[in-house]
């Protein structure tokens, strides 16, 4: 019984992980001149943290080939900046629910060429290294084990309210939808018997010069 009890617990454990742990880990090509945008869709008070290389056989890179970063927030807000950087790390916090928008760009060069970049970008529980918190603490593995569990759960009831509260404004936004499309349809039929009624009193009144009635 104990067994199947710890057996749910782990498959509601990963469910939670699978809705909750968001990585994006890619390599992309880039062309100088150009620039690249990813986005990721963040919750408020969720941390990110994220690292980029550029992929080369010149060392030292040329100044040239190197890349800049910028990240926003959905209100434009900017979340990390790097100029002219071979590689670096980021970390932030989102203060704002929507899409963070990375962009890299590659300064204009003659001739043109193109970049190869390793980006990984990681947010929520993803973003925790547990293994650091490991040696910090010197935890035991079953407190470290109870440690992720708290976390993948205040992440999955956060998510709940999160999910609640735009439901909820789905609510509102589909009521107030409803109220415009009755007035609309209320004023068309209005339009619509106006329209009608002209056009009867018109062949009325010609019929009438007609002397047909």
């Amino acid at each position: 019984m104990w067994r199947k009890s710890l057996n749910i617990t782990r498959v509601f454990v990963t469910l939670g992980l699978i809705s909750i742990v968001n990585v994006n880990g890619m390599r992309f090509e880039i062309k100088t001149g150009a620039t690249k945008c990813i986005m990721d869709d963040l919750k408020a008070i969720s941390l990110s943290v994220g690292t980029y290389n550029i992929i080369s056989n010149d060392v030292p890179l040329p100044e040239s080939h190197r890349i800049t970063l910028r990240i926003t927030s959905p209100l434009g807000n900017n979340c990390h900046f790097a100029d002219q950087k071979e590689s670096g790390t980021f970390a932030f916090t989102a203060h704002e629910d929507g899409d963070y928008m990375a962009c890299f760009w590659v300064a204009k060069h003659d001739p043109p060429t193109t970049l190869a970049v390793d980006f990984e970008w990681r947010s929520g529980l993803a973003a925790k290294d547990w293994s650091q918190v490991a040696k910090r603490g010197q935890l035991e593995m079953m407190e470290l084990d109870l440690n992720k569990l708290f976390d993948t759960i205040s992440n999955i009831h956060f998510e709940m309210y999160y999910l609640r509260e735009r439901e909820e404004s789905m609510q509102i936004l589909i009521r107030a939808t409803n109220a415009k499309m009755a007035t609309f349809s209320f004023f068309s039929l209005i339009v619509c018997l106006a329209v009608v009624s002209m056009q009867l009193w018109h062949l009325k009144r010609f019929f009438e010069k007609k002397k047909l009635i």
